[in-house]
């Protein structure tokens, strides 16, 4: 590590990411550069931004010996994340004294120091900026602790106008994490507006203070839903507040997630009709026509229609298999424990399983002495499946699909490569929502529930894996899995 940090490197590569920032254009993208930056100035061989949420966390963004981890997973409970939220702001800490799957995988990678800063906005923790050495030698100056703290500003700042950010459906809440609280009199003017009721509802106590209530009142001691101007639900309660002869206590909160997931329900119900007519029609057509015509049609036509109702029932199989997957809120189940498998084989035998028109674009490059890894072997049909169903949606007729794996210290990956339209850096984490889709025009040109992602993350990390999409150089996707090494 150098005695100093690289301050003209930074300079120079901060002005790009203003330049950016004003024009408009932050999000991944940005947050990339800025950690490419931030890496070279501080002398680091990784760095990695952690997205922060109400239920934990995720990797969304590393560049260099850190890349390895983007995508992965991140328990508010770990011990590295406890030290983020509740120890100084900036901490050098020595991966290999700490315990948990992260430093464990880390350190077997040669990353040993780690000088990691804590981002807040409005007093919440959004996020932590992490930057790697590879020696426990490697102890960073007061001048790189001062500027991985004003990288994490700029972070902060770029949360702040929400400019593509957060990144993924769990990240930070900008809204309140507590209830809003109001205290009004008897002719609805209110006397009291706390800092979470600005959040929730973006009205500031100047705004409020000695005016009418801006939403209704329930009946004292029960709850209303109501919907704001900007389409957010709040779930309103009210009680008289103890000691007073003329006061209300109004506490709401932001559900909108709640009715979105309602919302949800009604899609589901509307995309399975849906995707089932497609297959079930073909079957049905073809199915009549055999029946009704089987005597005067020529060998060659019976048994392409038999070809094409088997391939249909196929696709409707594990399009069945996908809606109630999805419909199951506890996720799909895995069918043993996780235990040491051979993934050469596992994806060799679920290649065979793949329709005969994948299987033809699909270029395999499997690794003879691949280490076993540790998983659900059950699985990785579907996994499979479902990310080369993905590339050859997203993909032109010509281009293959590559199948690939490799292994490191701590882990044993395997990517699905293609040459399509590729991802855009600001969708790498909402492509794994629920019904999410690129573009509402894509589903037109590219048809689906938009579920299988989204099983594929939820399949894996029920096996302590993690999954990610990255744009791949040259164009088109990468999707990496990565499962523990056996």
């Amino acid at each position: 590590m150098p005695a100093r940090p690289d301050y003209p490197t930074f300079i120079a590569g901060h002005a790009e990411v203003i330049e950016r920032i004003n024009a408009g254009d932050a999000g991944l993208p940005t947050l990339d550069i800025l950690l490419r930056v931030a890496q070279e100035a501080l002398g680091a061989v990784g760095m990695l931004f952690a997205e922060y949420g109400t239920s934990g966390g995720r990797i969304v963004a590393a560049t260099g010996a850190a890349e390895w981890a983007l995508g992965r997973p991140i328990e508010t409970e770990s011990p590295i994340a406890m030290r983020m939220l509740t120890g100084l702001p900036t901490q050098v800490l020595t991966l290999d004294r700490l315990e948990g799957k992260f430093p464990h995988q880390a350190t077997g990678r040669g990353l040993h120091t780690m000088l990691a800063t804590r981002l807040s906005l409005r007093g919440m923790v959004i996020g932590s900026l992490h930057a790697f050495y590879p020696s426990v030698d490697d102890l960073p100056t007061i001048e790189h602790h001062t500027l991985i703290e004003f990288v994490g500003t700029n972070l902060a700042h770029m949360y702040g106008h929400q400019a593509g950010l957060p990144v993924h459906g769990d990240g930070p809440v900008v809204a309140a994490l507590t209830d809003g609280l109001a205290i009004i009199d008897f002719d609805r003017k209110v006397r009291l507006w706390n800092p979470a009721a600005e959040q929730v509802t973006g009205l500031s106590q100047a705004d409020v203070l000695n005016a009418t209530l801006p939403f209704p009142i329930p009946v004292l001691d029960q709850t209303l839903d109501h919907r704001l101007a900007d389409g957010r639900w709040l779930k309103i309660t009210a009680s008289e507040l103890t000691g007073t002869v003329d006061s209300i206590v109004v506490t709401f909160r932001d559900i909108s997630d709640q009715h979105r997931r309602e919302g949800d329900r009604d899609l589901f119900v509307a995309l399975t009709s849906h995707e089932l007519r497609t297959p079930v029609t073909v079957i049905k057509g073809y199915a009549d026509t055999l029946n009704s015509h089987w005597d005067e049609l020529p060998e060659y036509e019976r048994r392409h229609a038999a070809d094409v109702i088997g391939q249909r029932a196929g696709e409707l199989a594990r399009l069945v298999d996908r809606l109630l997957s999805s419909a199951d809120e506890a996720g799909p189940a895995a069918s043993s424990p996780p235990a040491p498998f051979d993934l050469v084989e596992a994806l060799r035998l679920a290649e065979r399983d793949l329709p005969t028109a994948l299987r033809r674009r699909l270029l395999v490059r499997l690794p003879v002495d691949l280490p076993k890894a540790v998983g659900d072997r059950s699985t990785v049909t579907t996994i499979l499946t479902e990310l080369v169903t993905n590339a050859d949606k997203y993909s032109g007729d010509g281009s293959s699909i590559e199948l690939t794996a490799q292994s490191d210290e701590r882990t044993v990956v395997f990517r699905v490569s293609d040459r399509g339209i590729g991802v855009r850096p600001e969708h790498v984490e909402r492509a794994f929502d629920r019904f999410w889709q690129a573009e509402s025009g894509d589903r037109r040109r590219y048809p689906g529930a938009g579920l299988g992602l989204y099983l594929v993350r939820r399949v894996i990390e029920r096996q302590n894996g993690w999954v990610s999409l990255r744009p791949r150089d040259g164009g088109g996707t990468v999707a990496e899995v990565r499962l523990p090494r056996g």
